[in-house]
């Protein structure tokens, strides 16, 4: 038999103070000299902090869902082992447990089940003498309910705290019509209360004068409540007959080596049950937390991760602003170190949390949302993985206001209710489910074995380590003995010269804009099937319906083209310009179209030292045609579209190439949809889905302007395979996967000018699929020798040799050019930091 004072805190609802008063009573005997130890009911992980706070030893959990019935009193035992008194937060209501289980995981379960005496506390702030009846009938509603789990004489209500009482008069009111003894009266004070948010309270973790705020509050229910009487009551509890839990009982050490777990912590990830990390020190790990708000890499020797529950959505821009510890997190789970991460760490190992880069390990994008996801199941691994075996069932929960997209991977972490959820494979176990492993030990063993395996060889952290003071990494060797020996020659015409010049067999290409993934399978189903119609001259018509659907637009205010390049012919051969004018640094073919037409081109430039933004009054009064890239290539520079706007005139044609516009989330500034007769807008499809051999483009603008350009095109100049791409590429499902591609460019792209930053290497804020650096003379050519081409800039009028134009890629590969570029800048002995300005 086991001795232990104990009294659980309850209430006949949520909202009553509960959490409130269970905290103050803590720290007030705390204060008073008693060895308190902190515990609450159900799956919550932030009232634990602030038990931790107020009684200086972790907060525990009691969950019977969680843990089975068996284990609630072991677990008690051991989180309240060599103090004098154990304090239990009730949750919700006294009887409210899991739904359509009669009460299951109650507070009156938890109180039944380690047979403590109950201390009511009761919002008094809306009735008086009502409140009695509401203590009789919580006092006695267990006796009267035969499928109440906790049914029986285990517990009694002893006494009753009132809060928010309006006046002492009303209090004595209240306490008149009890029949219980009232251990204290709270007034109205709101200083006392713990603030909420999106999930809950606050953590104490977050909230810099939690410490303050405790120690007004422990004044306030010493001064307000009798604690001695709280002590007695306590004392009254029947001793248990049960042991204390011992993890040690649970797992075993797979190794006398002690490898490194991982675990994050600090203010974005306070959510994580204590027995975790006494189960995995018990299996022979040594737990290191780390923080990824502050810390710059993971600890020395990692052979293990495990990222728990808390706030990533709230501190989604600290986190993205952690490039190198998002890089080494990212490269550690590619090389396979064993990784668990519940809810927030799920959240975190997406490529993004609204739009903010987190660490890409996992193909998913993630997102805040309105609806609350409260859940309390069981769930269903389909297969073996870090964690899991096939058909194995578990309890835990699920308690957040995200959505990941996709919900699930190629292999789910579990079913949940019919639905597949997470991200699961032999190394990595991600999912929104929390569990408690105390539950669970096997979770933790398989865990525990595979970090073992891991540390078996040399920890991975420490073999970046000496990879990143030693020599390039493999794969870079590699390409880097396929290199092309001579640096291209210059180009005979500049305006003419592209990025597909630079690509060569054996170089990674980071110099065309194409999009870095494969083409949608609708697409090339689509692209396949015009192949059956190849006998039989092409026709744009219904592409250019298609189109006109696509864009709200007449189909007379479309005109398909093969590709953006066709456009600017037309567009220069339209009419006897006077005085065309193109804004650079712009993409030359419109320049060098109109020059070929026989047209004297005045050029007007963007400023560096205005970070290439336009300035509408450097272009002429008398310019009859402007020609402007939005976003612009190579700068990427998304001008406002009100700017654009004033360049309209009577008598001038502005032609603005939204060639890459839909690399931008929801096409923000285009002007695709304005009718002016005055605008023409330029699109392109090639580049954003991966078809550049396929030269498929098209004209927005007035009927007028639209019929001059189909008079000057070459008959049949659209492919029977191109005027299939357009049709394709206008449907709805389309414009959904537009827009996903461009969020996932945004996420890579925030990689690259991520690491781009921690070189101290200059680039201009891009909206696009592409990066404008200025990385220094001599870079580029370095670059190609290395195995790496990138797109010179000296060809776009107002840039030189030292900057160059760096394609997004995936994480991955861009990884790779910026290690390359710091070892170029090192063999260089420049500083590649030329900043802008």
């Amino acid at each position: 038999m086991v001795r232990l004072p104990r009294i659980v805190v309850a209430a006949p609802a949520t909202g009553q103070g509960k959490t409130t008063v269970s905290i103050g009573l803590m720290a007030a005997l705390s204060r008073a000299g008693q060895h308190v130890s902190g515990h609450k009911v159900g799956p919550d992980y932030i009232d634990p902090g602030y038990h931790a706070l107020a009684c200086g030893r972790p907060g525990r959990n009691l969950d019977p869902h969680l843990v089975g019935e068996d284990r609630i009193v072991p677990l008690l035992l051991h989180g309240a082992a060599g103090a004098d008194m154990a304090v239990v937060e009730g949750v919700m209501g006294l009887y409210d447990g899991r739904v359509g289980f009669h009460g299951f995981a109650s507070t009156a379960h938890v109180a039944a089940l380690t047979r403590s005496p109950v201390v009511l506390v009761v919002d008094i702030s809306r009735s008086s003498r009502s409140i009695g009846a509401v203590v009789h009938g919580m006092a006695t509603y267990a006796r009267r309910d035969p499928h109440s789990s906790g049914a029986d004489d285990s517990f009694e209500i002893a006494g009753v705290i009132l809060n928010k009482a309006g006046s002492p008069r009303h209090a004595a009111e209240v306490a008149s019509s009890i029949d219980l003894p009232v251990l204290g009266t709270i007034g109205r004070d709101e200083s006392i209360g713990v603030p909420s948010r999106h999930l809950g309270l606050v953590p104490a973790a977050e909230r810099e004068e939690a410490a303050h705020q405790l120690d007004r509050l422990a004044e306030r229910i010493g001064d307000l409540v009798d604690l001695e009487h709280v002590v007695r009551i306590a004392a009254s509890a029947p001793d248990l007959d049960a042991t204390p839990w011992d993890p040690t009982a649970e797992v075993t050490a797979a190794s006398a080596r002690r490898p490194v777990v991982a675990m994050a912590g600090g203010r974005a990830f306070t959510f994580r049950y204590a027995e975790t990390e006494e189960l995995l020190r018990a299996a022979g790990c040594d737990v290191v937390t780390f923080d990824p708000l502050a810390d710059r890499e993971l600890p020395p020797g990692t052979s293990g991760i495990y990222l728990g529950g808390g706030f990533p959505e709230v501190h989604a821009t600290g986190l993205g602003e952690n490039a190198p510890l998002r890089l080494e997190l990212k490269a550690a789970i590619a090389a396979g170190v064993p990784t668990v991460a519940e809810c927030a760490g799920l959240l975190y190992l997406c490529q993004s949390v609204d739009d903010e880069a987190m660490v890409g390990a996992l193909p998913a994008t993630a997102r805040m949302t309105p609806k609350l996801t409260l859940s309390y199941p069981a769930a269903t691994a389909l297969g073996d993985s870090l964690l899991t075996r096939s058909g194995e069932v578990v309890t835990g929960h699920e308690f957040h206001r995200t959505h990941v997209d996709p919900p699930a991977g190629e292999i789910p972490a579990w079913t949940v209710d019919g639905r597949a959820t997470g991200f699961a494979s032999p190394t990595l176990h991600a999912s929104y489910f929390h569990l408690h492993w105390a539950g669970h030990p096997q979770l933790a063993q398989r865990f525990a074995d595979a970090v073992h395996a891991a540390s078996d060889a040399t920890p991975v952290v420490e073999e970046r380590a000496s990879a990143r003071v030693s020599e390039p990494l493999p794969v870079v060797e590699r390409r880097a003995s396929a290199r092309v020996s001579e640096p291209p020659p210059p180009p005979d015409d500049p305006l003419r010269h592209h990025g597909d010049a630079e690509t060569a067999a054996g170089l990674v290409d980071f110099a065309v804009n194409v999009y870095a993934g494969p083409r949608p399978p609708w697409l090339t189903e689509a692209l396949r099937a015009s192949l059956d119609d190849v006998g039989d001259y092409p026709s744009a018509t219904e592409a250019e319906e298609a189109l006109a659907q696509r864009h709200g637009r007449p189909a007379e205010e479309v005109l398909a083209t093969a590709g953006a390049a066709e456009a600017f012919a037309l567009v220069a051969r339209a009419r006897p310009w006077q005085r065309p004018v193109v804004v650079h640094p712009q993409f030359t073919e419109p320049h060098a179209a109109l020059e070929q037409a026989g047209h004297a081109v005045t050029t007007v430039l963007c400023r560096q030292e205005d970070g290439f933004a336009f300035d509408a009054s450097a272009v002429p009064v008398d310019a009859d045609l402007v020609v402007i890239g939005n976003p612009t290539n190579p700068t990427g520079v998304l001008h406002p579209a009100a700017a654009l706007r004033t360049l309209l005139r009577p008598g001038r044609l502005v032609v603005v190439d939204e060639a890459f516009m839909d690399t931008v989330p929801g096409e923000t500034e285009t002007l695709a949809l304005e009718r002016d007769p005055g605008l023409l807008v330029v699109r392109s499809l090639t580049k954003h889905w991966s078809i550049p051999g396929v030269r498929a483009g098209y004209v927005l603008g007035d009927p007028e302007v639209i019929a001059r350009l189909r008079r000057g095109q070459t008959p049949w100049s659209v492919s029977t395979t191109a005027a299939a791409a357009m049709r394709a590429c206008a449907t709805q499902t389309a414009a959904a996967e537009s827009d996903t591609r461009a969020r996932t460019i945004a996420v890579r792209r925030r990689v690259l000018t991520d690491g781009l930053d921690a070189l101290a290497v200059a680039h201009v804020p891009s909206s696009s699929s592409f990066v404008l650096a200025r990385v220094g003379p001599g870079v580029h050519e370095a670059l190609r020798e290395r195995g790496f081409a990138v797109r010179r800039a000296d060809t776009f009028p107002g840039l030189d040799a030292s900057w160059v134009r760096i394609a997004v890629r995936e994480p991955a590969q861009s990884e790779l050019l910026l290690k390359e570029l710091e070892l170029v800048g090192e063999a260089l002995s420049t500083d590649p930091s030329d900043a802008l300005g």
